[in-house]
C-alpha cells in the first residue's frame, strides 16, 4: 500500500473523545492525539465531548489541553449520543472515534486513511485495538451471533502476529474507528437509542447491508484500558443494555424472513440467559409444586442479574414505535442481504454463553424456529436469459445454463429464459419460461441477478439508478459487431435503426451492471473503452483497483471436465456417402454471416483433387431458436457447395441441430475443426464458442487468423492458423491436420494440456468469487464523496481566474464568444439553484 506524503492530498480527520467522569484518562488520551501522531497537524481536528459529567471534568480538560475543542453537553448523552454531538460540529472528511481510555499509536490515522483512499468501497476502518501493554487482543476481528449479540473474536489471546491481515468485517470497535464522514452522516450517525453497547455494531451492520465495506486494517493500532469508562457501572445494568441493544439491532437490520424466526427465539433466549444468569428456579410456579393449603403469594428475591434480560425485553417493546419507523429506513436502503451478511458474522450459531440450561435452550430454539437455514441459507441467483433453453442450445443459452450449473453447487439457482421454446435437459436446478412481464418476480426473488442480451430492457425497473439489485452482465457477446455483419441483407435505414437499438441496449447493461463478464482479452480491451466512455472508470475505481478487474473479468466459454463418451453413431457409417474410414472436417457451429464458408468450400475442393476421402460436414444450419431466421450466408454456402460438385460427395449439410447433450458423437467421428471468417471487426472481437468443442474432443483446429482463438491456437501449436480468404492456405493447412500424422499428434497433446484452463468452472472462478461476496459497483454506492477537495479559491483568486478566462474568450471568438460563455454560465448557475432548493 502506497505511503501517504503529500499533506496536501490528505483528509481532514476528525477524532471525536467522549468523556464522562474520567478526566485524567482523557487528558492523556487528547495529549497522545495532539502530540504523538504522524499526521500533519493542519489536517487533524480533535474534539471533546464532556458529556455533562457534573464533577469538574469540562474545567479539568479545557486547562490541560486548551487547543483542542471542548464540547459541553446538557446532559448524559451516553456513547452515542456523545459521538454525534460532535460529528454535526466536525470539520473532517474522515471522523475518527477513540474512546477516553484508549492512546493511539503513531501510525493510528495515517494507516486508516491510507486504507480508505485505496479501498473506495470501504465506508469505515476497524483499527486493531490491543491492551494497555500491547500484549494481547481487545479487537482483531467482529462476530455476531444469531440473536443480535456482537462479540470481539479473540479478545484476551496473545497478540502472536496471527492477526495482521487486512480483511473485511462486520463492525469495528466504537473504541477505534474511522468513518467517511458523509457517510456517516448520510446514515444518520449511531442510534443513539443504544446510549453505549452495541452501536458501534449496529452501524458495521447498516454500512454493510448498504453495499459499504467494514475495513479491519491492521496498520492502525490503538491500546485500549478495556471498560475503565465502566468501572462504576453494574454487571446487571451492562447486561441490561447488552440485552436491550442486541434486540434493537437484530429489529432495525435482519430481513422480513429472517426476523420471522430470529425475533421470537432471540427474545425468548434472553428470557433464558436471564433466568439461567440469576439462577432462578424455572418450576418454582409448577402446580406441581404448590404448598399443602392456601397458595401465599410470597415474594421470592431475584438478582438485578436476572432481573436484567427482563427489563431489557420491556424497554425494547417499549421503543418499538421508533425502532419500527428506523427499521424501514434501512430495509429501504439495503442492497445486500442477509446471506452476504453470513460470512461476516463468522459463527453466527456461538451460544456466547457456557451456562448449562442456557445452552439446552438455545440448541431447542435452533432446532425449533429452523435457525441453522436461516444463517446458513445460500444466495437466491437468477440467471436471465432471452434464448432457447432446450435440448438443442445456441451459445447464449449453453453459457447460460453453466453458469446455473456451476452456481448451483452453493446457491439457490433459477435459470429463466424469456424465449417461449423452453424444453430443457434434466438438471440438478429449476429452469422456467417466463415472459416478459413476468421476469420481475424472478428478479424480486434474487439476491443476484445475471443477465444476457436483451433481457434487461424487459425489467425497466431493474435499470433504474435507484434499483438496489446486485447485477451480473454477461457481454461475452458483442451484439452491436455482429448486427453490421448480419444486416448486410436489411435495407440501410432498417440497419441502421437495428445498430442504434442493439448499442442502447448494450449502454443500458454497461450503466447498470456491477459486475461484468466478457470472453477474450481482446473483448475486455474493447469493453473497458465502452465503460471508460459511459464514465465507469471512475477515480475512485482506479485507486482502489487499477487493473479494473473488480468491475469487467474475462471467463471465456468452457467445456465439460469430463472427456466425450460415444452414446452413439453419428457421421462415420452413419451419414450417406461418408464411410468409416474417411477424414472429416467438422464446422461445429452454425452458418452465419460473419463467417467465410466458401473459402472453406474452395479448399475442400481443391484438397478432394489431391485426397478423395476427405469429408466436410456442417453440424447445423438451422438455428435452435426458432425466432432466428436463416441467414444469407446459408443459402450461399449450400449454393456454392452444389455449383462445386461437393454436395453428397465430399461436403454434408446437417439441416437441423445436433442436441446438445448428443454434440460428442459428432466431434468423436471427426478428424479435425475448423473455422473461417472473413477480416473485419466482428472477427477481431469475436469469440467462436464452438470451437472449445474441439478441444474437448482433441481435434487439432484449424482456424482463419483474427481473433482470439487463431492466437490461442498460434501460441499453444494447436494446429493451424491461416490468412483469411486464402483457400490455398486453407487447403494446405487441412491437408497438413489430415495427412500428417506426426503433426496431429502433436496437436493432440498440447490440447490435452491446453483445455483443461476452459472447463466450465475454472473459466466461472471470476463469477463464483463474485457471487461469494457480491457488493455493488463501487460508483454505484451512495453518499460516496472523495476525502479531498480542490479548496475553494479565494476572492483575490476568482478575479484572477475569470479576467484569465475573459482573455481567451476574447482571443478565441471576441465578444460573441464572451457573450455565449457568460449565457452558459447563467444557466449553468440558474440550474444549482434549481437543484438546491
Amino acid at each position: 500500500m502506497a505511503e501517504l506524503s503529500d499533506s496536501s492530498a490528505l483528509p481532514v480527520v476528525s477524532v471525536v473523545v467522549v468523556n464522562y467522569r474520567g478526566a485524567q484518562d482523557s487528558i492523556e488520551c487528547l495529549r497522545a492525539l495532539r502530540d504523538e501522531l504522524d499526521y500533519p497537524a493542519e489536517r487533524l481536528q480533535v474534539l471533546c465531548v464532556d458529556n455533562a459529567s457534573g464533577d469538574g471534568s469540562a474545567q479539568r480538560i479545557r486547562e490541560a489541553q486548551p487547543q483542542v475543542r471542548l464540547i459541553e453537553s446538557g446532559e448524559n448523552l451516553g456513547f452515542a449520543g456523545g459521538c454525534n454531538l460532535a460529528a454535526r460540529e466536525a470539520a473532517g472528511q474522515v471522523l475518527a472515534f477513540l474512546n477516553n481510555d484508549a492512546r493511539p499509536h503513531r501510525d493510528w490515522v495515517r494507516a486508516a486513511v491510507s486504507a480508505l483512499r485505496a479501498e473506495p468501497t470501504a465506508g469505515a476502518v476497524a483499527s486493531k485495538v490491543l491492551d494497555f501493554s500491547g500484549e494481547h487482543v481487545d479487537f482483531v476481528d467482529a462476530g455476531l451471533t444469531w440473536f443480535g449479540m456482537g462479540y470481539k473474536r479473540h479478545a484476551g489471546e496473545p497478540d502472536d502476529g496471527g492477526h495482521d491481515a487486512p480483511r473485511d468485517v462486520l463492525f469495528g470497535t466504537g473504541s477505534a474507528l474511522f468513518v467517511r464522514a458523509e457517510l456517516f452522516a448520510a446514515l444518520g450517525g449511531f442510534d443513539e437509542r443504544f446510549f453505549m453497547f452495541y452501536e458501534d455494531v449496529d452501524l458495521g451492520w447498516r454500512l454493510n447491508l448498504r453495499g459499504w465495506r467494514v475495513r479491519y486494517e491492521p496498520r492502525s493500532v490503538a491500546y485500549h484500558r478495556h471498560h475503565a469508562s465502566m468501572s462504576e457501572v453494574s454487571s446487571a445494568r451492562e447486561n441490561y443494555l447488552l440485552e436491550r441493544n442486541a434486540l434493537a439491532a437484530l429489529y432495525k437490520n435482519a430481513s422480513e424472513e429472517t426476523l420471522a424466526k430470529a425475533l421470537p427465539a432471540a427474545m425468548a433466549l434472553a428470557v433464558r440467559r436471564a433466568t439461567a444468569r440469576g439462577e432462578v428456579d424455572p418450576e418454582q410456579l409448577e402446580m406441581t409444586r404448590r404448598p399443602e393449603g392456601v397458595d401465599h403469594s410470597d415474594d421470592v428475591p431475584i438478582s438485578r442479574d436476572a432481573l436484567a434480560g427482563m427489563l431489557a425485553i420491556d424497554r425494547f417493546v417499549e421503543l418499538l414505535p421508533q425502532l419500527k419507523q428506523a427499521r424501514e429506513v434501512e430495509q429501504a436502503a439495503r442492497v445486500r442481504s442477509d446471506a452476504d451478511l453470513v460470512p461476516l458474522m463468522r459463527k453466527a450459531m456461538e451460544p456466547a454463553y457456557p451456562l448449562p440450561r442456557y445452552l439446552a435452550a438455545h440448541d431447542v430454539l435452533v432446532d425449533v424456529f429452523g435457525l441453522e437455514e436461516v444463517f446458513g441459507r445460500p444466495r437466491n441467483i437468477a440467471v436471465l436469459t432471452g434464448d432457447s433453453v432446450a435440448a438443442r442450445m445456441a451459445g447464449p443459452a449453453i453459457r447460460a445454463w453453466h453458469m446455473a450449473e456451476v452456481l448451483s453447487g452453493e446457491h439457490r439457482v433459477r435459470l429463466v429464459s424469456a424465449n417461449p421454446h423452453v424444453d430443457p435437459p434434466e438438471s440438478d436446478f429449476p429452469v422456467v419460461a417466463a415472459k416478459p412481464r413476468e421476469l420481475a418476480a424472478h428478479v424480486e426473488w434474487a439476491d443476484i441477478v445475471v443477465l444476457q442480451g436483451h433481457v434487461l430492457e424487459m425489467v425497466p425497473a431493474l435499470k433504474h439508478v435507484d434499483s438496489t439489485k446486485i447485477v451480473v452482465c454477461d457481454i461475452y457477446d458483442p451484439m452491436h459487431l455482429e448486427l453490421l455483419e448480419q444486416g448486410r441483407d436489411t435495407d440501410d435505414e432498417r440497419r441502421a435503426a437495428d445498430l442504434r437499438g442493439v448499442t442502447k441496449v448494450l449502454n443500458s447493461q454497461l450503466r447498470r451492471g456491477d459486475f461484468f463478464l466478457c470472453a477474450s482479452q481482446r473483448q475486455r480491451h474493447f469493453w473497458l473503452g465502452h465503460l471508460a466512455s459511459l464514465g465507469r472508470l471512475t477515480p475512485g475505481l482506479y485507486d482502489t483497483d487499477p487493473t479494473v478487474r473488480s468491475l469487467l473479468e474475462v471467463a471465456p466459454f468452457g467445456l465439460s471436465p469430463v472427456a466425450p463418451r460415444r452414446t452413439g453413431p453419428a457421421i462415420k457409417g452413419a451419414q450417406p456417402g461418408i464411410g468409416a474410414d474417411d477424414k472429416v472436417v467438422l464446422w461445429a457451429g452454425g452458418v452465419y454471416s460473419w463467417f467465410d464458408p466458401l473459402t472453406l468450400l474452395h479448399a475442400v475442393h481443391r484438397l478432394a483433387e489431391r485426397h478423395h476421402d476427405v469429408r466436410l460436414f456442417f453440424l447445423g444450419m438451422k438455428h435452435p431458436n426458432p425466432d432466428v431466421p436463416e441467414m444469407g450466408m446459408a443459402e450461399r454456402t449450400r449454393h456454392l457447395a452444389g455449383s462445386l460438385g461437393l454436395t453428397g460427395k465430399n461436403v454434408f449439410f446437417n439441416e437441423t441441430w445436433v442436441p446438445y447433450g448428443e454434440r460428442q458423437n459428432y466431434l468423436l467421428d471427426a478428424d479435425c475443426g475448423v473455422t473461417s471468417h472473413f477480416e473485419h471487426v466482428e472477427t477481431t472481437f469475436a469469440f467462436r464458442t464452438r470451437v472449445l468443442d474441439y478441444l474437448w474432443a482433441g481435434l487439432p483446429v484449424v482456424t482463419t487468423d483474427g481473433d482470439s482463438f487463431a492466437d490461442l491456437v498460434r501460441h499453444e501449436g494447436l494446429g493451424v492458423v491461416v490468412p483469411a480468404e486464402d483457400p490455398d492456405a486453407l487447403a494446405e493447412a487441412l491437408q497438413r491436420v489430415l495427412y500428417d500424422a506426426e503433426f496431429a499428434a502433436a496437436c493432440r497433446e498440447r490440447i490435452a494440456a491446453v483445455r483443461e484452463r476452459f472447463t466450465w468452472e475454472s473459466v466461472l472462478a471470476p463469477l463464483t468469487e463474485f457471487c461469494r461476496d457480491p457488493r455493488p459497483a463501487a460508483d454505484r454506492l451512495r453518499a460516496a464523496a472523495p476525502l479531498t477537495r480542490t479548496p475553494r479559491p479565494s476572492r483575490l483568486q476568482a478575479v484572477r481566474r475569470d479576467a484569465a478566462l475573459l482573455r481567451g474568450y476574447l482571443d478565441a471568438g471576441g465578444p460573441v464568444e464572451v457573450a455565449k460563455r457568460a449565457a452558459g454560465r447563467l444557466r449553468r448557475l440558474a440550474g444549482e439553484r434549481l437543484r438546491g432548493r
